[in-house]
């Protein structure tokens, strides 16, 4: 390699519109204490014989202009389909419950169902 100074390279990568990826902002992180892990009754078998069987639970977060977007899912394993959902700018436990309330508003409330959630 070459030793040249700073300015020089700042210069040539003007010159030639080329720019510097911005450092990626760090992901917001969950500082309180965990909660007790309950066992794993779904233990991988993602498949169901009829609807409001099995519905998993995620969320996830997306940054956006106005800070982070915290979204909240409930999917039917047998149609595959999201059947609640809920989003909001803070990560809490109720932005989790609203996406389950909407899941039994929308597909009533199953006789048998296993609710799992992957703990985060």
């Amino acid at each position: 390699g070459l030793s040249c100074g700073l300015h020089r390279i700042e210069r040539l990568m003007r010159e030639n519109g080329l720019r510097v990826r911005p450092r990626r902002r760090g992901l917001p992180k969950d500082t309180r204490e965990r909660a007790a892990v309950s066992e794993n009754l779904l233990d991988r078998a993602f498949e169901a014989s009829a609807p409001n069987q099995k519905w998993i639970a995620d969320f996830t977060y997306i940054w956006t202009a106005e800070g982070w977007l915290y979204v909240a899912a409930v999917v039917d394993l047998f149609s595959r389909r999201v059947v609640g959902w809920a989003m909001k700018a803070e990560m809490t436990a109720q932005l989790v419950t609203d996406a389950l309330i909407m899941a039994i508003w929308r597909r009533g409330k199953p006789d048998s169902l296993l609710h799992h959630s992957d703990q985060g």
